[in-house]
């Protein structure tokens, strides 16, 4: 072989390698364990022991491979990776009932899937209300090694938003399901990589609070996670937020951000003083450190959408070489008005594609049109989509579909629409809904237009915000709209440069209109990602094109009635 021969195979060999991708091997306990996310000792759900669980990073073309086992002692699990569509692998999407058998105690299941797209993304429990009692982690997907973003940074690091109650994950789900119903209540903190103060404030000394100054010797667990930077840099702040509940607005004093990046897509960079962050939702944002080198600055998180009680999450933003435990002399950014809704939805509104991002097509093959109700069910408070509870069965029905077991949940498909001269604006004339297990079936490829539609709760001028996620797709967010959503409406869309996401914020008594293509075969939940709202039946399920892909590992299945036909095996 000549040597140009050979320069050039090593050359293929080298883009075969980067075609395949590395293989991410991870071994994740998930357990209870005693922790202080807030300086008060509570029991955390954990992975390896840590709260909250490990960052993954990866580089796209990779294929992770996570043998997850349950050390729980009297409960299943599940792990859903927020923001990775599954191409090829909708049984490792993570979501009990839908694509796996929950994992049993003492149980391994192995997830193995691709990640195909760069980006910010997370995971969480999705098992009952597993992702409230703190299991989630970090998920970032990376570029290859010599491609290169199309903006630039020095350094980057990455902040991971939450809520805290004092009351269990465990004790809120009996609230929820109660009569009458407990509600969840505020929380009492929120955290910043797992991260908070319940009873104390870092910012005492200079803002108008009860709360005293607090005093850390070092090493606890609720003392802040400081981001330390070096003067005159350009630094990509990755920001998800895995709430259970709040939505939140995140800012840096002195320092305006540039976002880049918003559920693992490029946008238009915009320049903003602060970002609105919905439970679900993940965004890179660039700061320039070129404030004054001698001062440290904070950075806040705040709640929005809804009246609360709750402190601002804080930590600091530190210019080497001041030290890090100087605190910054002014008070911390304050937080937007809570109801300031149009304020929030200015800032929704600048979200955009990035130049170069695929175009949604010009028409819908089918349109659903989803009013989000509060309702009850047998006297129950839960919430219905076109009337209808969303009830999940015991049997997944990924694999139910693919092996025709039409029994295991209701064969008529949900309501694709809602009574025209319902009126939003107002509580419902009947409060009382149906629960179901139904499924919205679509041909592969199929052009999908999703119109969410808000209204009055059973209680009078409350209408809340919903942020909608869904699972295996990314969408195109063509557009807010106030009021009822009417046919011509539809003039108002954006088809030039709609952002593609996977998660979208539907605001009080508005509709938000979302469309997407069913190319990826599987089952796929479509859900408010506010964890009491899921809890109380808020979401519907897609599937498209189930016999389009391989085999289902055995290990998805094994309960509801694939453990009868397992049962009637062994005794035949």
């Amino acid at each position: 072989m000549s040597f140009k021969a050979l320069i050039l195979w090593c050359i293929l060999l080298g883009l075969f390698h980067l075609s395949l991708g590395a293989v991410r091997h991870y071994k994740f306990d998930v357990e209870y364990i005693f922790h202080k996310p807030d300086c008060i000792e509570h029991v955390v759900m954990g992975i390896n022991g840590q709260f909250p669980a490990p960052t993954i990073r990866a580089e796209v073309g990779d294929t992770l491979h996570i043998a997850l086992t349950n050390k729980l002692f009297t409960e299943g699990t599940v792990i859903h990776w927020h923001g990775i569509r599954q191409f090829g692998t909708p049984w490792a999407d993570g979501t009990a009932s839908i694509s796996q058998c929950p994992i049993n105690p003492g149980e391994t299941f192995h997830y193995r899937f691709k990640v195909d797209k760069p980006g910010t993304y997370f995971y969480h429990g999705h098992y009952g209300m597993q992702r409230a009692a703190g299991l989630y982690g970090s998920l970032i997907v990376e570029l290859p090694k010599g491609q290169k973003e199309p903006f630039q940074y020095d350094d980057e690091f990455n902040i991971l938003l939450s809520d805290w109650w004092h009351i269990s994950a465990h004790e809120q789900e009996v609230g929820l399901s109660s009569k009458p119903q407990r509600w969840v209540g505020e929380p009492q903190s929120f955290l910043i990589n797992g991260r908070g103060q319940y009873n104390c404030s870092l910012a005492a000394d200079l803002i108008n609070t009860t709360l005293p100054q607090c005093k850390f010797k070092g090493g606890e667990e609720c003392a802040p996670q400081i981001f330390s930077v070096d003067p005159n840099k350009t630094y990509r702040i990755r920001i998800a937020s895995t709430t259970s509940l709040a939505s939140l607005n995140v800012a840096i004093g002195n320092h305006k951000m540039v976002v880049v990046e918003a559920d693992g897509n490029y946008v238009q960079p915009v320049t903003v003083d602060s970002i609105d962050i919905y439970s679900g939702e993940s965004y890179s944002v660039l700061i320039t450190t070129d404030q004054d080198p001698n001062k440290n600055y904070w950075i806040s998180a705040g709640i929005i959408g809804e009246e609360s009680n709750t402190p601002q999450a804080l930590t600091i933003l530190n210019y080497k070489p001041n030290s890090a435990s100087i605190f910054p002399t002014s008070p911390p950014p304050i937080t937007p008005q809570w109801n300031d809704f149009n304020r929030s939805k200015t800032f929704t509104k600048k979200i955009l594609a990035k130049i170069g991002t695929p175009q949604p097509p010009n028409h819908y093959d089918r349109r659903l049109l989803l009013l989000n109700l509060e309702s009850l069910v047998d006297g129950y408070t839960k919430y219905a989509i076109n009337n209808v509870t969303l009830s999940l069965p015991p049997t997944p029905y990924l694999g139910a579909i693919k092996f025709n077991l039409s029994g295991a949940f209701d064969q008529k498909s949900p309501p694709d629409n809602f009574s025209a001269d319902y009126d939003i604006f107002n509580p419902p004339l009947n409060p009382n809904s149906n629960s179901g297990n139904g499924i919205y079936m679509f041909e592969l490829n199929q052009v999908v237009d999703v119109i969410l539609q808000n209204a009055n709760e059973i209680e009078e001028n409350i209408s809340n915000v919903h942020p909608w996620h869904m699972h295996g797709h990314d969408f195109w967010v063509l557009g807010y709209g106030e009021g009822k959503f009417q046919p011509n409406d539809e003039s108002k869309f954006n088809l030039k440069n709609p952002p593609l996401r996977n998660t979208a914020v539907l605001f009080p008594y508005g509709w938000t209109a979302l469309r997407f293509k069913a190319d990826n075969p599987g089952v796929w939940i479509f859900h408010c990602h506010i964890e009491p709202h899921l809890h109380m039946g808020m979401g519907v399920v897609f599937a498209e094109g189930v016999q389009n892909f391989g085999a289902i590992p055995k290990e998805t299945l094994g309960c509801g009635l694939f453990r009868n036909m397992l049962m009637t095996k062994k005794h035949n």
